[in-house]
């Protein structure tokens, strides 16, 4: 006999908050809405209409809710993942874009719009999925924006991403950051990067992150700064007089960040908060 939308919800919502997922509502509306081809508000509509659901459909949603009771990201398990205005394609060996990030893109992108040039350029270091790089060109259409990548298994998304986004302004590069793109010296407006910064002898506490988020986009050496040292540098090889620097981080790293940053010549050092109040990202000027 064929189950309801509202039965396979509130299964599915038991067996999610008995694994500790947080959201557990939101989550197993998402997996049906995968699973169903409808929104949120589709599936909260279904559920209260008592829709009938297909045996095969109440199957796929068990076996969906049990590898997200393993604490398997969701967005793994959908193969999307939702960064500003975007939708892009995720999976295993790629880190999934947070909604903190989207804060910290908004710099860039305001920097990016208030630039001079004609024709301005940006670059993304440690692009992973292409979230910021696509963000940028698909919101200041006039720039020209490189997302740069080193792990092979990551720039497999950032082609795909960048592939079906539709966008001509924007380039994936397969490089590491130190060597990347020194045809663009002293040309670059904009430079972001949300790059490694966990310290190596830490360890995430959500299981998400500590099992399934790449190790290459997480470490970053003994205090967690190893990878923000080549951001500086490189930065300052690619932006022109004036330009910005944005840089991700953890909330406890802003002051050790703008001592590195100062050491280095940068101008202009401000961090920033998130919505929660946590120290997020810092900014600076060439």
């Amino acid at each position: 006999m064929n189950s309801s939308v509202a039965t396979a919800l509130e299964s599915a919502m038991r067996v999610l908050e008995s694994a500790g997922v947080p959201n557990p509502r939101v989550d197993a509306e998402l997996l049906i809405g995968h699973v169903l081809g409808l929104s949120r508000g589709g599936v909260q509509a279904a559920a209260i209409a008592s829709a009938s659901l297909a045996d095969a459909d109440t199957a796929i949603i068990v076996a969906l809710a049990a590898r997200r009771a393993a604490r398997e990201p969701l967005q793994h398990i959908t193969g999307r993942a939702p960064f500003r205005s975007l939708e892009l394609s995720v999976g295993p060996g790629v880190f999934v874009p947070r909604p903190e990030t989207e804060l910290v893109a908004q710099y860039a992108i305001d920097a990016l719009q208030a630039a001079a040039a004609e024709r301005p350029i940006a670059v993304d270091l440690g692009t992973g999925s292409g979230a910021i790089a696509i963000a940028m060109a698909s919101e200041v259409p006039h720039a020209l924006v490189y997302g740069v990548e080193v792990s092979p298994r990551a720039f497999t998304w950032t082609k795909q991403n960048v592939r079906e986004s539709g966008l001509d302004n924007v380039r994936a590069v397969f490089i590491d950051l130190a060597d990347a793109l020194p045809e663009l010296n002293g040309t670059v407006s904009v430079v972001i990067s949300n790059p490694p910064y966990i310290p190596s002898g830490a360890v995430p506490r959500d299981p998400e992150v500590r099992l399934f988020d790449p190790e290459i986009a997480l470490y970053g050496g003994e205090d967690g700064l190893d990878i923000v040292r080549d951001v500086s540098t490189t930065a300052l090889r690619l932006l022109h007089p004036g330009g910005t620097l944005v840089i991700e981080h953890g909330e406890l790293q802003a002051a050790a960040i703008a001592r590195l940053l100062a050491t280095d010549g940068w101008r202009a050092i401000a961090s920033h908060r998130d919505l929660l109040g946590r120290d997020r990202a810092t900014t600076a000027l060439r």
